[in-house]
């Protein structure tokens, strides 16, 4: 990362342009009464020249998310711990080239489609739809090529009278990965004043019928490194979508009573991971969608993480049907991220709030396809807080 001195946020339609490349900016910054902020700087350039930059939001409590524009990546996301102390509880990197060359989607915004598509084909209005190929024989969070791997356009960074604000806006043409349509898509980050709560809202339109399901991805780990298996999770939901050996739903929702999968009490992740279960197996431990219990497109609780060694609770709200919850089965030490640290296996968890996986491919799941003339939205909400000992 380049370190530069910062300088007052210009005018919007400056800074658009500005981010765009059309001028040679080297920081921005804006700050509003009782400590909320929002700064720019430079965070490296993609092969062919074009600028990355990370916006660091910053409310009056304390809490800090840096984003890039590279993937839209929460690079860094500092919340308190029992005693006050600041720490970083997502994984992720330094520079831009590992993020580019060996990233498993540490903090992206995921796109057109979160998630597995069988075979990497669906059909709509009678046309079948090829897709890339890249996770078996499947199609994964929107190809070789998905939103987590562009550079996204800053279209407003200021602080408002919610806290400190960056939007983002990309347009996926016609085609890309397979996919039908442009699709104007927006991805709102705004950090609340007033609360250690990061809100991230998703909308998108399309010229023609597509299929969409957008998420966010951030690994977490709310102890700040190690593992999370001591961690208690709580998922609302009383079905799950089983997968077959590739991970693509069977189409069926299975109850989680009596299964590794009931989470609807805080239990441990590491209480039931290792136990002799078909689902399990093929996830190489959790890795599967939940059936949210809440009205549909209402904005409800997604699940819960409480950390006990630092007293640090995550809990992720959201309007979608489903949650995809992992515990990093795919980490193997191989990757050296922010301030040197390791990441080994089950060192992180997500909470992915979604649609079904492959629901284009299951008409008894809830409809992913966007209309000309529709609005596409999806509401993630983190909340953090602590629990005393």
């Amino acid at each position: 990362m380049i370190n530069t001195p910062m300088k007052r946020i210009l005018p919007i339609t400056m800074l658009a342009a500005v981010v765009a490349g059309t001028m040679g900016l080297t920081g921005c910054a804006t700050t509003a009464e009782k400590g909320d902020s929002i700064t720019a700087a430079p965070f490296g350039r993609m092969p062919d020249g074009t600028p990355v930059e990370v916006y660091t939001l910053r409310n009056r409590l304390g809490m800090e998310a840096r984003i890039l524009t590279y993937g839209g990546i929460i690079q860094s996301l500092k919340v308190p711990d029992r005693e006050g102390r600041l720490g970083d509880v997502v994984l992720g990197y330094d520079n831009l080239d590992q993020y580019r060359t060996n990233s498993p989607y540490f903090g992206a915004l995921i796109g057109r489609y979160g998630n597995r598509i069988a075979k990497g084909q669906f059909t709509l209005d009678g046309v079948t739809y090829h897709l890339p190929i890249n996770d078996g024989p499947n199609s994964l969070h929107g190809g070789t090529n998905g939103f987590n791997n562009v550079v996204w356009t800053v279209e407003k960074a200021e602080v408002t009278r919610r806290g400190p604000e960056l939007k983002l806006s990309y347009l996926s043409p016609n085609g890309d990965n397979g996919y039908p349509g442009d699709l104007n898509v927006t991805a709102t980050y705004t950090l609340l004043a007033r609360r250690n709560e990061l809100r991230l809202v998703f909308r998108a339109t399309t010229d023609k019928a597509t299929v969409i399901n957008l998420t966010a991805h951030s690994y977490f780990n709310l102890t700040g490194h190690g593992t999370i298996l001591h961690d208690l999770v709580t998922i609302p939901a009383d079905r799950f979508t089983p997968v077959d050996s590739t991970l693509i739903p069977t189409g069926q929702l299975e109850p989680v009573a009596g299964t590794p999968f009931d989470f609807r009490k805080p239990t441990p992740v590491g209480g039931r991971i290792n136990e002799d279960n078909q689902q399990l197996k093929y996830c190489g431990g959790y890795d599967l969608n939940w059936v949210i219990d809440k009205p549909p497109g209402k904005l409800g609780l997604a699940g819960r993480v409480y950390d006990p060694i630092t007293g640090r609770v995550l809990s992720v709200y959201s309007n979608q049907p489903g949650v995809q919850f992992y515990t990093g089965n795919f980490l193997n030490g191989t990757m050296t991220g922010k301030g040197g640290w390791v990441y080994q296996f089950r060192d992180a968890l997500t909470l992915e709030p979604q649609h079904f996986p492959d629901s284009p491919n299951h008409p008894g799941f809830p409809s992913t396809e966007l209309k000309p003339g529709q609005t596409y939205t999806n509401v993630i909400l983190y909340k953090f807080s602590v629990e005393k000992e």
